[in-house]
Protein backbone atom coordinates (compact mmCIF):
# COMPACT_ATOMS: atom_id res chain seq x y z
CA UNK A 1 0.00 0.00 0.00
CA UNK A 2 1.18 3.40 -1.05
CA UNK A 3 1.56 5.70 1.98
CA UNK A 4 1.02 9.39 2.62
CA UNK A 5 1.70 12.01 5.50
CA UNK A 6 -0.60 13.07 8.42
CA UNK A 7 1.71 15.33 10.14
CA UNK A 8 4.52 13.50 11.24
CA UNK A 9 2.88 9.97 10.48
CA UNK A 10 2.69 8.12 7.74
CA UNK A 11 -0.75 6.49 6.58
CA UNK A 12 -2.07 4.44 3.25
CA UNK A 13 -2.79 7.12 0.44
CA UNK A 14 -6.26 5.48 0.55
CA UNK A 15 -8.46 5.62 3.84
CA UNK A 16 -11.39 4.54 5.00
CA UNK A 17 -14.85 6.46 5.74
CA UNK A 18 -16.95 4.43 8.09
CA UNK A 19 -19.49 6.93 8.25
CA UNK A 20 -21.49 4.11 6.01
CA UNK A 21 -22.17 1.50 8.55
CA UNK A 22 -23.46 3.58 10.85
CA UNK A 23 -26.28 6.05 9.50
CA UNK A 24 -29.04 5.53 7.18
CA UNK A 25 -29.12 2.29 5.29
CA UNK A 26 -26.36 0.79 7.66
CA UNK A 27 -25.28 -2.88 7.45
CA UNK A 28 -25.76 -5.40 10.61
CA UNK A 29 -22.46 -4.79 12.51
CA UNK A 30 -21.07 -8.75 11.40
CA UNK A 31 -20.52 -7.11 7.68
CA UNK A 32 -19.55 -3.79 8.76
CA UNK A 33 -16.86 -5.84 11.01
CA UNK A 34 -15.93 -7.53 8.03
CA UNK A 35 -15.36 -4.69 6.07
CA UNK A 36 -13.64 -3.06 8.51
CA UNK A 37 -11.33 -5.87 9.16
CA UNK A 38 -10.85 -6.33 5.37
CA UNK A 39 -9.57 -2.86 4.73
CA UNK A 40 -6.74 -3.31 7.53
CA UNK A 41 -5.92 -7.10 5.41
CA UNK A 42 -5.56 -4.92 2.63
CA UNK A 43 -3.18 -1.92 4.45
CA UNK A 44 -5.56 0.32 5.12
CA UNK A 45 -3.52 2.74 8.14
CA UNK A 46 -6.21 5.60 7.90
CA UNK A 47 -10.04 5.32 9.47
CA UNK A 48 -12.00 8.18 9.76
CA UNK A 49 -15.09 8.51 12.07
CA UNK A 50 -17.29 10.85 14.05
CA UNK A 51 -19.63 11.10 17.01
CA UNK A 52 -21.96 12.14 15.05
CA UNK A 53 -22.20 9.10 12.97
CA UNK A 54 -25.46 7.37 14.07
CA UNK A 55 -28.92 6.96 13.89
CA UNK A 56 -30.96 7.50 17.12
CA UNK A 57 -30.25 9.88 20.01
CA UNK A 58 -29.40 7.69 22.09
CA UNK A 59 -26.61 5.93 20.09
CA UNK A 60 -23.50 9.05 19.76
CA UNK A 61 -20.98 7.68 19.38
CA UNK A 62 -22.33 4.06 17.55
CA UNK A 63 -19.26 4.57 14.22
CA UNK A 64 -16.39 5.09 16.92
CA UNK A 65 -17.63 1.89 19.32
CA UNK A 66 -17.70 0.06 15.83
CA UNK A 67 -14.36 1.04 15.07
CA UNK A 68 -13.18 0.43 18.10
CA UNK A 69 -14.44 -3.31 18.37
CA UNK A 70 -13.25 -3.98 14.82
CA UNK A 71 -9.42 -2.89 16.26
CA UNK A 72 -9.10 -4.40 19.05
CA UNK A 73 -10.02 -8.15 17.32
CA UNK A 74 -7.72 -7.45 14.11
CA UNK A 75 -4.23 -7.86 14.80
CA UNK A 76 -2.89 -4.91 12.73
CA UNK A 77 -5.36 -2.88 14.97
CA UNK A 78 -2.38 -1.07 16.89
CA UNK A 79 -1.09 0.60 13.28
CA UNK A 80 -4.41 2.63 12.09
CA UNK A 81 -4.83 6.10 12.54
CA UNK A 82 -8.16 6.60 13.67
CA UNK A 83 -9.25 10.01 12.72
CA UNK A 84 -12.61 11.47 14.67
CA UNK A 85 -14.44 14.64 14.28
CA UNK A 86 -16.85 16.44 17.31
CA UNK A 87 -19.05 19.38 16.83
CA UNK A 88 -21.82 18.12 14.24
CA UNK A 89 -24.88 16.84 15.60
CA UNK A 90 -27.96 14.20 15.07
CA UNK A 91 -30.96 15.47 17.33
CA UNK A 92 -32.18 12.00 16.66
CA UNK A 93 -34.56 12.57 13.83
CA UNK A 94 -32.42 12.64 10.79
CA UNK A 95 -31.65 15.85 10.67
CA UNK A 96 -28.03 17.48 11.39
CA UNK A 97 -27.29 20.29 14.01
CA UNK A 98 -23.96 22.00 14.80
CA UNK A 99 -22.38 23.03 18.39
CA UNK A 100 -18.43 24.76 18.31
CA UNK A 101 -18.87 26.25 21.70
CA UNK A 102 -15.65 24.93 23.73
CA UNK A 103 -17.67 23.24 26.38
CA UNK A 104 -18.94 21.18 24.14
CA UNK A 105 -16.11 20.09 22.36
CA UNK A 106 -13.93 19.35 25.25
CA UNK A 107 -16.79 17.42 26.27
CA UNK A 108 -17.13 15.34 23.11
CA UNK A 109 -13.12 14.64 22.90
CA UNK A 110 -13.22 13.49 26.17
CA UNK A 111 -16.81 11.15 25.29
CA UNK A 112 -14.74 9.97 21.96
CA UNK A 113 -11.58 9.00 24.09
CA UNK A 114 -13.27 6.49 26.36
CA UNK A 115 -15.60 5.15 23.29
CA UNK A 116 -12.45 4.77 21.32
CA UNK A 117 -10.76 2.94 24.36
CA UNK A 118 -7.85 5.50 23.76
CA UNK A 119 -5.64 7.83 26.13
CA UNK A 120 -5.24 10.26 22.94
CA UNK A 121 -6.85 10.71 20.11
CA UNK A 122 -4.80 10.65 16.83
CA UNK A 123 -6.65 13.30 15.16
CA UNK A 124 -9.22 15.13 16.10
CA UNK A 125 -10.93 17.49 13.45
CA UNK A 126 -13.39 20.22 14.41
CA UNK A 127 -16.40 18.81 12.27
CA UNK A 128 -18.42 22.20 11.02
CA UNK A 129 -18.00 25.66 11.93
CA UNK A 130 -21.03 26.70 13.86
CA UNK A 131 -22.54 30.58 13.08
CA UNK A 132 -23.13 30.97 16.73
CA UNK A 133 -19.92 30.59 18.02
CA UNK A 134 -16.71 32.64 16.76
CA UNK A 135 -14.50 30.50 14.98
CA UNK A 136 -11.66 31.56 16.77
CA UNK A 137 -12.75 30.02 19.71
CA UNK A 138 -13.97 26.45 18.67
CA UNK A 139 -10.58 26.01 16.93
CA UNK A 140 -8.84 27.16 20.07
CA UNK A 141 -10.34 24.93 22.27
CA UNK A 142 -9.16 22.09 20.07
CA UNK A 143 -5.75 24.21 20.46
CA UNK A 144 -6.17 22.97 24.30
CA UNK A 145 -7.01 19.50 23.89
CA UNK A 146 -3.50 18.88 21.91
CA UNK A 147 -1.58 21.12 24.17
CA UNK A 148 -3.33 18.42 27.17
CA UNK A 149 -2.37 15.72 25.29
CA UNK A 150 -5.91 14.62 25.19
CA UNK A 151 -5.17 14.53 21.10
CA UNK A 152 -2.05 13.72 19.16
CA UNK A 153 -3.33 15.83 15.72
CA UNK A 154 -5.61 18.73 15.31
CA UNK A 155 -7.40 19.09 12.29
CA UNK A 156 -10.69 21.06 10.58
CA UNK A 157 -13.78 19.57 8.50
CA UNK A 158 -16.01 22.08 5.61
CA UNK A 159 -13.46 25.10 6.19
CA UNK A 160 -12.69 27.77 3.79
CA UNK A 161 -9.37 29.00 2.87
CA UNK A 162 -9.55 32.07 5.57
CA UNK A 163 -10.64 29.22 8.19
CA UNK A 164 -7.76 26.93 7.52
CA UNK A 165 -5.07 30.27 7.68
CA UNK A 166 -7.14 30.81 10.78
CA UNK A 167 -6.86 27.79 12.06
CA UNK A 168 -3.20 27.00 11.51
CA UNK A 169 -2.25 30.32 12.76
CA UNK A 170 -4.32 29.61 16.09
CA UNK A 171 -2.74 26.24 16.33
CA UNK A 172 0.63 27.32 16.00
CA UNK A 173 1.16 26.09 13.02
CA UNK A 174 -0.15 22.72 13.66
CA UNK A 175 -2.88 21.93 11.92
CA UNK A 176 -2.25 18.64 9.91
CA UNK A 177 -5.55 17.91 8.14
CA UNK A 178 -8.51 19.37 5.92
CA UNK A 179 -11.44 17.34 5.30
CA UNK A 180 -14.08 19.16 2.70
CA UNK A 181 -16.27 17.78 0.50
CA UNK A 182 -14.58 17.15 -3.04
CA UNK A 183 -15.71 15.00 -5.95
CA UNK A 184 -16.32 14.94 -10.02
CA UNK A 185 -19.85 16.56 -8.64
CA UNK A 186 -18.53 18.91 -6.07
CA UNK A 187 -15.56 20.76 -7.12
CA UNK A 188 -15.88 23.88 -5.07
CA UNK A 189 -13.40 22.79 -2.77
CA UNK A 190 -10.61 23.04 -5.16
CA UNK A 191 -9.03 26.36 -3.65
CA UNK A 192 -9.00 24.30 -0.11
CA UNK A 193 -7.16 21.45 -1.57
CA UNK A 194 -4.67 23.96 -3.66
CA UNK A 195 -3.81 25.73 -0.10
CA UNK A 196 -3.26 22.44 1.34
CA UNK A 197 -1.03 21.66 -0.74
CA UNK A 198 1.31 24.91 -0.89
CA UNK A 199 1.25 24.40 3.10
CA UNK A 200 1.90 20.60 3.10
CA UNK A 201 -1.01 20.18 5.23
CA UNK A 202 -3.48 16.66 4.27
CA UNK A 203 -6.40 17.26 1.83
CA UNK A 204 -9.18 14.34 3.16
CA UNK A 205 -11.85 14.41 0.51
CA UNK A 206 -14.97 13.66 2.19
CA UNK A 207 -17.78 11.62 -0.14
CA UNK A 208 -15.49 11.55 -2.86
CA UNK A 209 -17.17 9.23 -5.43
CA UNK A 210 -20.31 11.81 -4.53
CA UNK A 211 -21.63 10.45 -1.93
CA UNK A 212 -23.42 7.26 -0.66
CA UNK A 213 -26.52 7.67 -2.60
CA UNK A 214 -24.48 8.55 -6.23
CA UNK A 215 -21.46 6.61 -5.94
CA UNK A 216 -22.59 3.79 -8.20
CA UNK A 217 -23.88 6.18 -10.83
CA UNK A 218 -20.13 8.05 -11.19
CA UNK A 219 -19.98 6.55 -14.24
CA UNK A 220 -23.16 7.03 -15.72
CA UNK A 221 -23.27 10.78 -14.69
CA UNK A 222 -19.91 11.48 -15.85
CA UNK A 223 -18.89 9.71 -18.95
CA UNK A 224 -15.37 10.95 -18.95
CA UNK A 225 -14.86 8.70 -16.03
CA UNK A 226 -16.62 5.74 -17.66
CA UNK A 227 -14.14 6.44 -20.79
CA UNK A 228 -10.87 5.77 -18.93
CA UNK A 229 -12.10 3.57 -16.72
CA UNK A 230 -12.88 1.43 -19.72
CA UNK A 231 -9.87 1.58 -21.53
CA UNK A 232 -8.00 0.46 -18.20
CA UNK A 233 -11.25 -2.03 -17.66
CA UNK A 234 -11.69 -0.71 -13.93
CA UNK A 235 -14.75 1.16 -12.44
CA UNK A 236 -15.22 4.56 -12.59
CA UNK A 237 -14.89 5.11 -8.87
CA UNK A 238 -11.17 3.46 -9.01
CA UNK A 239 -10.24 5.86 -12.03
CA UNK A 240 -11.76 9.43 -9.31
CA UNK A 241 -10.15 7.93 -7.20
CA UNK A 242 -6.76 7.49 -9.24
CA UNK A 243 -7.68 11.33 -10.29
CA UNK A 244 -7.75 12.58 -6.94
CA UNK A 245 -4.55 11.30 -5.69
CA UNK A 246 -2.85 12.26 -9.15
CA UNK A 247 -4.03 16.11 -8.00
CA UNK A 248 -0.99 16.78 -5.09
CA UNK A 249 0.78 14.53 -2.69
CA UNK A 250 -1.23 16.10 0.14
CA UNK A 251 -4.94 14.41 -0.84
CA UNK A 252 -5.75 11.33 0.57
CA UNK A 253 -9.34 10.49 0.08
CA UNK A 254 -11.48 8.26 2.37
CA UNK A 255 -14.47 6.88 0.30
CA UNK A 256 -16.95 5.72 2.84
CA UNK A 257 -17.36 1.81 2.14
CA UNK A 258 -19.95 -1.00 3.82
CA UNK A 259 -18.99 -3.93 1.49
CA UNK A 260 -15.43 -5.32 1.82
CA UNK A 261 -15.59 -5.73 -1.92
CA UNK A 262 -16.60 -2.05 -1.88
CA UNK A 263 -13.16 -0.80 -0.37
CA UNK A 264 -11.07 -3.15 -1.51
CA UNK A 265 -11.99 -1.63 -5.45
CA UNK A 266 -11.54 1.60 -3.61
CA UNK A 267 -7.74 0.66 -2.34
CA UNK A 268 -6.59 -0.61 -5.70
CA UNK A 269 -6.75 3.16 -7.26
CA UNK A 270 -3.22 3.68 -5.71
CA UNK A 271 -2.10 0.75 -8.39
CA UNK A 272 -3.41 2.87 -11.25
CA UNK A 273 -1.56 5.19 -13.27
CA UNK A 274 -3.31 7.40 -15.63
CA UNK A 275 -1.67 9.54 -18.59
CA UNK A 276 -1.63 13.66 -18.57
CA UNK A 277 -4.15 13.21 -21.58
CA UNK A 278 -6.29 11.07 -19.23
CA UNK A 279 -6.05 13.70 -16.01
CA UNK A 280 -7.02 16.70 -18.80
CA UNK A 281 -9.97 14.40 -19.69
CA UNK A 282 -11.46 13.78 -16.35
CA UNK A 283 -10.54 17.51 -15.13
CA UNK A 284 -12.98 18.84 -17.62
CA UNK A 285 -15.64 16.20 -17.19
CA UNK A 286 -18.78 18.58 -16.15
Amino acid sequence: MDTRRIGDVDVSAIGLGAMPMSIEGRPDEARSLATLHAALDAGVTLIDTADAYHLGADEVGHNETLIAKALATHDRGRDVLVATKGGHLRPGDGSWTVDGSPGHLKAACEASLRRLGVEAIDLYQFHRPDPRIPYAESVGAVRELLDEGKIRAAGVSNANPEQIRQANEILGGRLVSVQNQFSPAFRSSEPELRLCDELGIAFLPWSPLGGISRARELGSSYAPFAHVAEAHAVSPQRVCLAWMLAKSPVVVPIPGASRPETILDSLAATDLVLTAAELAELDAAV
